[in-house]
């Protein structure tokens, strides 16, 4: 494959959640990615929605690029087929060199790794550490309620809609990811040319 036409950085469950759904998304995600020429940047896993969507990637023509600590090679077992993989000494150099890595960020559904990684990456684009685009992928409700407490707490007067108008949620991937692409400035080939390389 040529140089990736982007790199998406995804975090998702070590697990495959109870709902069938769930693991489709990891799917569509990781075919999307490699049908429009793209790079995937995740944690490096096997397991869960973490494997099914490197997995995916690669079937489709796309690179996967992982990142995982020493401490997780074991528990998450370490995808060895990743285009590159990077063995790193802890979870703070694992997070740095995926935000570096990455041109834009879609969580979908996951568990407290996710929602670590989520709220780091968002958190560091609200004091400019980067202006990289952030998705929420709302797959099947299941970030709802997260963003009804978040209103709350702009409406507590915690937050801003600035600071919420920094995250684009929605229910669709195929909605969503091209929005995210095309937010960080890049273009993301058509599957027929994504399928040639």
């Amino acid at each position: 494959m040529t140089q990736p036409a982007f790199s998406l950085a995804v975090y998702c469950g070590s697990r495959p959640g109870v709902d069938p759904d769930f693991a489709a998304c990891a799917t569509a995600v990781g075919h999307w990615i490699g049908q429009h020429g793209g790079q995937l940047v995740y944690g490096g896993g096997n397991n869960g929605l973490m494997g099914l969507v490197a997995q995916a990637t690669q079937e489709a023509g796309g690179r996967v690029l992982g990142v995982i600590p020493t401490a997780l090679v074991e528990r998450e077992f370490a995808n060895k087929d990743c285009d590159e993989l990077h063995i790193v000494d802890n979870m703070h150099q694992r997070k740095a060199m995926m935000a570096e890595r990455a041109d834009a960020f879609l969580a979908i559904p996951g568990g407290i790794g996710t929602l670590e990684e989520l709220f780091e990456v968002w958190t560091w684009r609200q004091l400019g550490y980067h202006d990289k685009p952030i998705g929420l992928l709302n797959l099947n409700g299941y970030y709802t309620q997260l963003l009804d407490f978040l209103n709350t707490s702009v409406a507590s007067g915690f937050m801003s809609e600035w600071q919420m108008s920094l995250i684009q949620s929605g229910p669709d991937a195929g909605a969503l990811l091209p929005q995210l692409i095309q937010r960080a400035g890049l273009s993301h080939q058509s599957p027929l040319l994504a399928s040639q390389l």
